[in-house]
């Protein structure tokens, strides 16, 4: 009896182990085809030193173990951040034509367009220190170049405006420091701060200076956009003509006295207030003081979006 006891538990036990190795080989089985999936369908590669990189028609030196590792950082921040950086090519088509023309009538190069998507990636952002716009000029600034700023009007926010005054600071910098990379570090960390690094450091060069975290990546952030975004398939953006966004014609309301209610401004012109807002983000209230006379311009789509939303009828309201 006990021999029978025996025999039937040393079959149980085969089986068991036997069923055992069975499950643990389909479960090592299963990770390993899941594991080898992951692995063929998805790759991050590392990034090639690209040559001859330029800005502004500086060229910049990648031949030391520093420049490269600062600029692969660059790199790999914004080529694996695909969703940010395909924002930035469809809002460039948007914003880049109006911006290229004011640099071109100031002489000022057209890589520094770059700078102004950098800086603000072609949002109204509002930065802590206060800066602001798309080319987030701080208040003092704004005011020492010429722009309106106060509770009802911020012409940081204006397109057109805030990029002349941005011009006259980049020549400004240009004609302080000979150098138009220096002009731009300069445009983060302000021309004295820029001089005095580079009196106590004894170099004029930016490449050469050692400088804060922020301004030490700047000019690299630009570079390293500039070369994405006029080599987007060699870093892996595919994208149509139709998938950028593209700035809508407008026509120019002239206003030389103080407007009251911008909402009713806005019906009389056949648009909703939120219309106006999005074409003239530098109106920042619901009026528009003007005790001086002084003219502004007011932009006006000429043709509103295919998709116009009928107003909901309120008349009455469930209980």
């Amino acid at each position: 009896m006990i021999r029978k006891i025996v025999v039937v538990f040393v079959i149980l036990s085969t089986v068991f182990v036997s069923q055992f190795f069975i499950y643990s080989s389909y479960i090592n089985t299963s990770d390993n085809i899941h594991q080898q999936g992951f692995n063929n369908k998805y790759n991050v590669y590392s990034v090639l030193k690209p040559n001859n990189l330029k800005f502004a028609n500086e060229a910049i030196p990648n031949g030391s173990n520093d420049i490269w590792e600062r600029l692969d950082k660059e790199l790999l921040k914004n080529i694996y951040w695909q969703s940010n950086t395909m924002l930035y090519f469809k809002r460039a088509n948007k914003y880049f034509p109006i911006i290229e023309e004011i640099l071109a009538k100031n002489n000022i190069p057209n890589d520094f367009k770059y700078l102004a998507l950098i800086e603000s990636g072609f949002e109204y952002t509002v930065s802590p220190s206060g800066a602001a716009g798309f080319w987030q000029i701080m208040k003092g600034t704004a005011k020492e170049y010429g722009l309106e700023v106060n509770y009802a009007i911020d012409e940081r926010y204006h397109l057109i405006k805030s990029t002349e005054a941005a011009c006259k600071y980049l020549q400004k910098a240009y004609d302080k420091f000979g150098s138009w990379t220096m002009a731009a570090a300069s445009y983060n960390m302000g021309m004295n701060g820029a001089k005095r690094k580079m009196i106590k450091q004894e170099t004029n060069n930016y490449f050469n200076l050692y400088l804060n975290d922020e301004t030490s990546r700047y000019v690299f952030r630009i570079i390293v956009i500039k070369e994405i975004m006029e080599n987007p398939k060699k870093y892996g953006f595919i994208f149509r003509d139709s998938d950028l966004y593209s700035y809508p014609q407008t026509k120019q309301v002239r206003v030389d006295s103080t407007i009251n209610d911008l909402y009713r401004f806005a019906k009389d012109n056949k648009i909703n207030y939120k219309t106006l807002k999005r074409h003239n983000p530098w109106l920042r209230t619901t009026s528009l003081p003007d005790r001086s006379r002084r003219v502004y311009h007011i932009d006006i789509p000429k043709k509103l979006d295919n998709i116009i939303f009928d107003d909901l009828d309120v008349s009455s309201s469930a209980k």
